[in-house]
């Protein structure tokens, strides 16, 4: 709850601080240096946001007014920024405030730039999902934006939440050079440096899409991680093995940082040599007695079942195969241990 509280505070501000050179509807593109290194980045990221505030209390305070708008007719940003959440005990956390308390900061919205008489959000999207499943209109703000004043002011929302994960703020970047924005906007938008917004674009491009997808956010995964995994992807072998082991049922139920684990560990797996021409194994049972032998050569790997179990245990083996592979499947591509399935 206290996380919540400052996040309700800091947005709070943007509607109780001289004119933004990024949203005023008539500035071009200014030509300034960026700072390296992350602290003087942060520094210049709070300032803006800073700068941002004043603008929005003083057009809060003058002419811009919060009117209640159907959520029926507020549609997403056109620039998705987050996944689809696994854990929503936050949202549901918001939700039961504005039930009891109502909707104390309002959304910024933008007229719809295709339908007439509809909205597109600017910030406030788990606001506007809140106020449709209570069924209550939505404060808003309504205001010109154009998209890279639209993206930017998303960026707001986000460095005030500051729980977008790396891939989330990666494919987002992504998302806005594909869609046109010029890098300097996606700087803005995600409050980073140009170096930093290279590093996501690569992962992301890097990265296949399904495999980001079937991952999810994974919110302790860093750059670092992201950046190695990558980095292995190059290799088409490690494409195919990671894509092997995201299709895996105990993969789909594991948590994302899990599966961003499971997908790094079978990337890293190099493939094994082949077996020995002609090497043969043994298999006892716990009495001492052979019960089959496995038979390896460079072609292919034969089992032989002895008898007189053998025509029983082969039918008991046809049945459990299935199983048997998956498990292998993931062993191999895990970490080398068994998995509790």
């Amino acid at each position: 709850m206290a996380a919540m509280s400052k996040r309700t505070d800091t947005i709070r501000h943007l509607f109780a601080q001289p004119p933004s050179p990024v949203l005023s509807a008539d500035n071009s593109p200014e030509s300034r240096r960026v700072a390296s290194g992350a602290v003087r980045s942060m520094k210049d990221s709070f300032s803006e946001i800073e700068r941002e505030n004043e603008v929005l209390r003083a057009r809060v305070a003058g002419s811009e007014q919060v009117i209640e708008i159907d959520p029926a007719l507020i549609d997403p940003s056109p620039f998705a920024d987050r996944f689809a959440q696994e854990d929503d005990s936050a949202f549901e956390a918001l939700k039961q405030s504005i039930a009891d308390r109502g909707q104390e900061i309002p959304v910024l919205l933008r007229a719809h730039s295709v339908l007439m008489g509809r909205y597109q959000t600017a910030f406030g999207h788990r606001r506007i999902r809140a106020a449709r499943l209570l069924e209550r209109p939505v404060k808003a703000i309504v205001r010109a934006l154009s998209d890279d004043e639209l993206v930017v002011a998303q960026g707001l929302e986000n460095s005030a939440r500051e729980d977008l994960s790396f891939i989330e703020r990666a494919v987002f970047a992504l998302r806005l050079e594909a869609a046109g924005r010029s890098r300097a906007v996606i700087q803005q938008a995600l409050a980073i440096d140009r170096a930093e917004a290279s590093k996501l674009i690569a992962v992301a491009k890097a990265v296949p899409d399904d495999l980001i997808q079937a991952i999810g956010k994974a919110p302790k995964i860093g750059r670092g991680r992201w950046l190695e995994l990558a980095e292995l992807l190059r290799e088409k072998a490690a494409t195919k093995r990671a894509h092997a082991i995201a299709i895996l049922p105990a993969f789909i139920k594991a948590d994302s940082d899990e599966r961003f684990a499971r997908v790094l560990g079978a990337a890293k797996r190099h493939e094994t040599a082949n077996a020995p021409a002609h090497q043969i194994i043994e298999i006892r049972d716990s009495a001492g007695q052979s019960i089959a032998d496995i038979r390896a050569s460079e072609r292919d790997v034969k089992v032989r079942l002895a008898k007189p179990v053998g025509s029983a245990f082969a039918h008991f083996l046809t049945t459990r195969l299935p199983e048997l592979f998956e498990e292998f499947r993931a062993f191999e591509a895990g970490d080398g241990k068994s998995k509790d399935y």
